[in-house]
């Protein structure tokens, strides 16, 4: 059976109002980082409700589970579909509905963090559904995993595969419907400014740690890092390395003594491309911080790594990525573009071992007021994501 036959079969199983209606429910289900278990709860029960094998609440911390689940059509690849479930905090200023109405207007659903990435696990489980429902004759496993803690440390997609493999994965990140081959990393690192604290009265006596930040502050703000990167990567991900001193953790506390600080933390939030390892991003830090001893020949700092998220890329040519390239020619009729993002994705943690292609309905802007998703889009990416999974599965072979 080619391509277009089994597009034709599997869309013809596919129930465009479940994956609506299951869009607002889980749109109605407040999952701020920390609070996932609700809708941990609300998918494990929808999945089973379907008749999913295997589905568990799979912890990873307290009241805080993945919702994971299968289906098995006897021997072949294990293919997986993932997203996460935690959101950020809810952004001010909503007015046409409540963040957490899933309300459906003029053709778009509203709802706090639909594009991330609430919609995608619908259209993901309604996917798995239609191929369930098709009649192909497939192999394989088709897997489930809802993660918790993506915006924490990615404890969720780590637990997950401690107890799990997959030949390939989907992961559903906002892409806006296009095929990403990855993103962008995170580096953290603290800088510790270190001055001489002293009565304010005794200003002189002392050396403010807030004022050698400050100047820790301009010369990393002015960071134009460009390392040596390789053709593809440069034209996926851009020249720079972007690189921001995000938090400044100095001073005293409401109430506190009168006294000038002597200690001024600088948390860097660094985005690295593939192939940008840390040791060139500290070699940058380093020279922002010689620059800030020039301005002031008393700054002194320590440096401290404390976390590392890794940029994932996916192999254009490869199994995952060629799959996804013929789900999307089936459904939308053109030849896809091949991109990346630069945000982070669980991919960090996991996609050195699985590989991964990231697609899933919504994009830019993110986690602002009146968020909402088309219904277009959703019944885009649920036909793209059940084309995928039938050819993974070896329909066309």
């Amino acid at each position: 059976m080619n391509p277009s036959k089994v597009a034709e079969q599997v869309l013809a199983h596919l129930d465009i109002d479940r994956a609506i209606d299951l869009t607002r429910q889980v749109c109605r289900v407040p999952s701020i980082l920390g609070d996932e278990g609700p809708l941990a709860t609300l998918l494990s029960s929808t999945m089973s409700d379907s008749g999913f094998d295997a589905v568990e609440l799979q912890p990873v911390l307290p009241d805080r589970p993945n919702a994971i689940g299968e289906v098995r059509f006897g021997e072949g690849p294990r293919v997986l579909f993932t997203g996460h479930m935690d959101t950020k905090p809810v952004s001010i200023g909503w007015t046409k509905c409540g963040p957490f109405s899933g309300e459906l207007i003029d053709g778009r659903i509203y709802g706090h963090g639909i594009m991330d990435m609430k919609a995608a696990l619908a259209c993901q489980i309604t996917a798995i559904e239609a191929v369930r429902s098709s009649g192909l004759d497939l192999g394989g496993t088709l897997a489930m995993a809802a993660v918790s803690d993506h915006m924490g440390d990615q404890l969720g997609s780590i637990r997950y595969f401690e107890e799990h493999h997959a030949d390939m994965c989907v992961l559903g990140e906002l892409s806006d419907n296009e095929i990403f081959l990855g993103h962008r990393g995170r580096y953290y690192f603290d800088i510790t400014t270190q001055g001489k604290s002293a009565h304010t009265c005794h200003k002189h006596q002392a050396i403010n740690a807030n004022t050698l930040a400050a100047h820790a502050i301009i010369e990393l703000d002015s960071s134009r890092l460009e390392p040596d990167l390789d053709p593809q990567t440069k034209a996926l991900f851009g020249p720079e390395t972007m690189m921001a001193p995000g938090r400044v953790y100095g001073g005293l506390p409401p109430g506190g003594p009168s006294m000038i600080p002597d200690e001024c933390v600088i948390r860097v939030d660094c985005r690295p491309q593939p192939g940008v390892s840390v040791e060139t991003v500290r070699a940058e830090i380093d020279r922002c911080l010689d620059g800030a001893r020039a301005r002031d020949e008393r700054f002194q700092a320590e440096v401290e790594l404390v976390d590392v998220k890794a940029p994932y890329l996916a192999d254009p040519k490869s199994t995952v990525v060629q799959t996804m390239v013929e789900a999307v020619r089936q459904v939308r009729g053109d030849e896809p573009e091949l991109m990346a993002a630069g945000w982070l994705g669980d991919t960090a943690s996991f996609g050195a071992d699985i590989s991964t292609v990231i697609f899933g309905p919504g994009g830019e802007p993110v986690y602002c007021a009146d968020e909402n998703l088309s219904v277009s889009d959703i019944e885009e990416a649920t036909k793209v994501y059940a084309v995928f999974a039938a050819l993974a599965l070896g329909a066309a072979g």
